[in-house]
């Protein structure tokens, strides 16, 4: 599925909670950041969400399944104007975190610095350690989503609600997961994204 623009709109996230997590960007380092935590960088187009509950409602997916997040755009450490050592502290980053999720909207697809941080994100990640979390605007069919290309090549996070079954006959429990791009024979392969963030 491509998720409709609201769909992570959190309420109940605590405010202490996503102050504490753009703390941990401001602040964040391979020399500071803990190795026995998975940490994952989350690529995303500044000022592209109607609201920030959209971002903070996918961060807080993530640190439920016990994850750190890295957000450039809540890094005090950058350079307030684009430069060559804000290209290189983000490269840095990237190369540390064990994962590297683009929060694909439109106007991330659009993107040049997405693209460049995707981009070195491939360059430094196996393929398993990328995903695209695409997100279409409210009202669009998926076959409008401007990124279907991405997801033919990388894998994406989706969500089952529970009546899909596994080739087994089994039902796929509900849940997120992380989903490989389908196979020549239309084979989809899936793995809860709890199991994936925890892999390395």
């Amino acid at each position: 599925m491509i998720f409709s623009r609201g769909h992570f709109k959190s309420n109940r996230i605590q405010k202490a909670s996503i102050i504490n997590s753009l703390n941990e960007s401001r602040s964040f380092s391979s020399r500071t950041a803990p190795t026995n935590i998975t940490t994952v960088f989350l690529s995303h187009k500044h000022k592209d969400l109607d609201d920030e509950e959209e971002l903070k409602g996918f961060i807080e997916l993530l640190e439920d399944n016990g994850v750190k997040v890295y957000i450039d755009s809540m890094d005090n450490t950058l350079p307030t104007q684009t430069t060559g050592d804000t290209a290189n502290r983000i490269k840095e980053i990237i190369k540390y975190c064990n994962k590297f999720v683009l929060m694909a909207t439109s106007k991330a697809i659009q993107s040049y610095w997405c693209n460049w941080e995707l981009g070195i994100g491939d360059v430094h990640k196996f393929q398993k350690h990328i995903a695209i979390l695409p997100i279409k605007e409210k009202g669009e069919f998926d076959s409008q989503y401007k990124g279907n290309e991405y997801l033919q090549i990388y894998p994406r996070i989706d969500y089952e609600n529970g009546t899909n079954k596994y080739t087994n006959g089994n039902l796929i429990p509900a849940g997120y997961y992380v989903v490989e791009p389908p196979t020549k024979e239309k084979m989809r392969y899936i793995t809860p994204l709890s199991t994936w963030l925890k892999s390395r």
